[in-house]
C-alpha cells in the first residue's frame, strides 16, 4: 500500500467525516463478505460479482473524496497562489487512472 509522503492534514465537517466513514464501513463489510464466500467455497463468478461491487464502492468513495478535495483544498490553495497544489492534483489523478 502506498503511503502518503506529505504531512498535510484536512479538517472535515462532522457530516463529511461521518459520510466517508460510513462508506468505508460498508466497504469493509463487503470485503468481509467476500472473505466468507471464499472460506465457504462459493462459486467463482459469484465472488467476482461481489469483488466488482467493492471496486464500484471504492470508486464512489474516491469520487466523493476527490470532489471535496477539489472544492476545498485545491480551490483554497489556488486562491492563495499555491500553484503547486494543481501539480499535486494532476499527479494524484494520474495515479488514480493507472
Amino acid at each position: 500500500m502506498e503511503q502518503c509522503c506529505c504531512k498535510k492534514t484536512k479538517k472535515r465537517t462532522a457530516a463529511e467525516q461521518k459520510g466517508l466513514l460510513n462508506r468505508l464501513s460498508r466497504i469493509e463489510g463487503q470485503v468481509r463478505g467476500i472473505r466468507n464466500m471464499v472460506e465457504s467455497e462459493a462459486y467463482c463468478t459469484d465472488i467476482l460479482i461481489q469483488v466488482r461491487a467493492v471496486n464500484a464502492a471504492l470508486n464512489a468513495f474516491n469520487r466523493e473524496l476527490l470532489g471535496a478535495h477539489i472544492r476545498t483544498c485545491v480551490t483554497d490553495d489556488l486562491r492563495e497562489g499555491k500553484t503547486e497544489t494543481a501539480e499535486e492534483l494532476i499527479e494524484t489523478l494520474q495515479k488514480l487512472m493507472k
